[in-house]
Parts: C-alpha cells; structure tokens; sequence
C-alpha cells in the first residue's frame, strides 16, 4: 500500500518550508471562496437581489456556527502536528483518533441545537421581513449539513498537520466543481430558489469529506493505527478540548461581533445588506492568501513547538509577515482599480447605488490589509503553539471593536462606517497578539534555555533574508 509523503517543518529554510506548504493551501482556499461566490453569483443573477440579500443576511451567524466547527477541528489537528513534531508516532495517532470521537460527537449535538433555533436567531438579528424566509431556507439547509464541515475539516487538518497541504488541495477542487454543477441545477433547473444553493454547498462538502477521510485512511501509513490506540482517552480528549474549544470560540466570538454589525446593516435596508453580501464575497476571495498564511503557520508553529525550536519560530514569523505585505499592497491595488467591475459578477451595472457602496467597502478595506497579516499570522501561530486560550482573548478584542462600530457609529455614520468596521477589529486584536507573543517568546526563551537574542527581530530577518538567497 502506497504511503503519502509527509512534510518535516522542523529543518530546513523556513521560508521556502512556508512557501511551499502555503501556496497549495492559497489555492485551495480560493476555490473554496470560488464555489461560496458561485453560490453568490447564481442567486443575484438568477434569484434576483432580495434573494441576494437573504443568502447575506445570514453570513454573520452563519460564520459563527460554522467557523466555531472549523476552529474546533483546527485546534484538534494542534496535539497531532506537535507530536509529529516531537517524532511521537503512536501518541500522535491517539490525538488523531481522539480528535475523531470528539468531532463526532459535537457534530450531532450542535447540529440538533442550531437547526432548532436558527429561525430564533434571524429573528434577533433583525432580519427584515422581505428576505426573512429565503434567509432561513438557506441557513437551515447549510446548519443541517454540519457533519459534512466536521468530516472534512477533521481530515484535512489531520493532513495538513503532517505536513502536506496538497491532498486536501485535490479534494477541495473537486468539491469546487461539483458545486458549481448542483449550483446551477438545483436554481436553474430544479427552480429550488435559495434553497437549492444551500443544498449544492452541503452536497458536495459531503462529497469531498468523505474522499479525503477515506484516502488519508488508505494512504497515510504513519496514521495505521491498532485498536489500543483507537480506544477514546478521556485525558486526551480533555486536551483536545482545551485546545480545540477555544479555538472555536475563537471565530465565534468574533462572529458576534458580525452579527451585531449585521443587525446594524439589516436597520439599514435590503439594498446596504445586498452591498455588504457583495462586497464581502469578493473580500472574502482576495483574503484567501492571509488565510492560508494563518493556516501554514499553525503547522509550522505545532511542529517546531514539539521539536522546541524556538528560534525558527522567530523566523517563520518575519518571513510570513514579508509574504503578506507583499500580497497586500498588491491586492489593495487591483481592489482600487477594479474593484467596482469584480463586483458587476453579482449585480447588474443599472445598479450604480449598489455598486458604489460595494466599491467603497472593498477599497477602504483593502488599505488595512497589512494589520490583517498580523492577525492572521500571529494568532495562528500562538495557537499552533499552544496558547489558543490567547487567540480567544484576541477575538474579543475583535468583537467589541467591530461590535462598538455597528453599536455606536452605523446608526450616525450609515454604510460609511461599515466600511471601516473590519479595519478597527484588525487593529484591536494586533495591539494584543503582537505583545502576547513577544511575552510567550520570552517565557519560553527562559524555559528552555534559548539565548532571548536569537529570537528578536532583528536576527529573525537577517536568517530569513540568508535563507530565501543562499
């Protein structure tokens, strides 16, 4: 039987360790966001913008729920990366299976709860009446199909974790595929209005949940595991919780932030609400790189964390930091330019009001990209450390920032000020996790005997600039 190559981040030039693993995971994430846009694009085109508007109106909940399983199943992979780190095969393969029971287990109990109150919850957030049941059609459907996240968010993290972003690449490109195909048939054809888009999402993430646990079974020989380790482990998975949890509620506390931001946009009208939906997919798209940033430095933080080498976590850091700028002034440059005709894929160009406030989002936005680097690449990589009880505390800085801004300046300032409410969430969660981890390097420097001089700045860039040249 065939044995898939895992990645060792624990030796070699960081930077080029984290380009690697970084640019299958960038592309998968954008085909991530291409179906979700896909999705977005088919309802304005065909749905028309009420159904635009419904399917938006639930995207702060609906980033709370699902992003609270994602972080779950990211803080899960965590124990796995550093046991490969630590070159503990047979703990490592009882972190996976632990991580397993756990998922299943949340999976159920947070699907049961969520569908029975999601009506509740469009209610609270004030959900005007016009989209009210095309917005709960479709976040019933997409709550119902939580197992779906869990199956393939589980195995993938597991996979990545080892070092290889490529597999859940493949499977992601097929899901991609398949959900522009069910997009268009459940809509177009099958007339099942907004619906039908929820039904082409949880479809074929099933599909390519199932794939990709069923190939890392076959195919990953370092994850054969005997019926001993297989066994749940209480104090394992109390672990697992420790860290899995806050790192869900990591996302969903900032979640709450979106959602009072939403209710804020909802008073607004259905027209600012279509203008938010628009604006954000696209933002969405191009945040894709940041993401994955995040995403490679969790595995990269985990694995050096379980080898103790504190000193290429210093500069991972700086050269994760130098791809990001990079990407940002060039992201903020297309947006600038053409971020009014991006937005024509979801609206008509006879609606210029529409199209106006979907530029002015997306360019305002763009201009704090770099403090957007910072929290993704310092959050994830305190986390892949260990510290994910700091990245919690991070996203209720989030939270009361973006939260202060729907509360106290939208109903003064209108869309003006919700433009600006991701820029001031950024900047809050920075002025907490940049001296975080600097506190978090020094202590662990002290621990463990490293010479604090080899993990400064300074020295960090120099060694990650020798790297990338020599």
């Amino acid at each position: 039987m065939e044995n898939r190559v895992v990645k060792d981040m624990t030796s070699g030039s960081p930077i080029k360790l984290i380009l690697g693993f970084f640019v299958p995971m960038v592309f998968g994430l954008l085909f991530q966001q291409l179906y979700n846009m896909v999705d977005t694009i088919i309802v304005g085109k065909y749905l028309g913008v009420n159904a635009l508007a419904a399917v938006g109106s639930t995207g702060s909940i609906n980033f709370m729920i699902i992003g609270f399983c994602i972080g779950v199943c990211n803080g899960f992979a965590i124990p796995v990366a550093q046991k490969f780190g630590e070159k503990n095969f047979e703990q490592l393969r009882r972190f996976a299976a632990n991580g397993a029971w756990l998922a299943a287990g949340f999976a159920a109990v947070i699907t049961a709860v969520v569908c029975m109150l999601c009506r509740k919850f469009l209610l609270w957030m004030n959900t005007p009446q016009d989209i009210m049941e095309g917005a709960y059609s479709y976040i019933f459907v997409i709550f119902m199909g939580i197992p779906a996240t869990f199956l393939y968010n589980m195995a993938s993290g597991i996979i990545r974790s080892l070092g290889d972003s490529r597999t859940p690449l493949a499977f992601l490109i097929m899901s991609s595929v398949l959900n522009v195909v069910l997009d268009w048939f459940t809509i177009v054809v099958l007339k099942m209005g907004v619906a039908g888009a929820a039904w082409a999402t949880v479809v074929s993430q099933a599909v390519s949940g199932i794939a990709c646990f069923v190939f890392m079974v076959k195919r990953f020989e370092i994850l054969h595991m005997t019926r001993e380790e297989a066994v749940p482990d209480r104090n394992l998975m109390r672990i697992l919780c420790g860290i899995g949890i806050p790192m869900g509620l990591q996302y969903s506390i900032t979640a709450i932030g979106s959602m009072v931001l939403q209710v804020a946009v909802n008073g607004l009208g259905s027209m600012s609400v279509a203008a938010m939906t628009a604006a954000t997919k696209i933002g969405m798209f191009f945040c894709c790189p940041f993401d994955a940033l995040g995403s490679t430095m969790a595995t990269y933080g985990g694995q050096n964390m379980g080898a103790r080498k504190l000193e290429r976590i210093g500069e991972g850091l700086t050269a994760a930091v130098f791809m990001g700028t990079a990407y940002s002034l060039m992201a903020l440059v297309v947006l600038c330019c053409l971020g009014d005709r991006i937005a024509l894929l979801f609206l008509d160009s006879d609606q210029a009001e529409i199209l106006g406030q979907v530029k002015q989002y997306l360019q305002i936005n763009a201009m704090f990209y770099i403090p957007l680097v910072l929290v993704n690449v310092v959050r994830f990589l305190i986390q892949g450390m260990g510290y994910s009880k700091r990245a919690v505390l991070a996203g209720v800085c989030e939270m009361t920032a973006r939260a202060g801004v729907g509360f106290l300046l939208v109903p003064y300032f209108g869309y003006t000020a919700v433009c600006f409410a991701s820029p001031c969430a950024w900047i809050a969660a920075d002025l907490f996790l940049v001296p975080s981890y600097l506190m978090i390097m020094k202590r662990l420097c002290k621990e463990h005997g490293v010479p604090i001089e080899g993990v400064k700045l300074r020295e960090c860039v120099r060694r990650s600039c020798c790297s990338l040249w020599g």
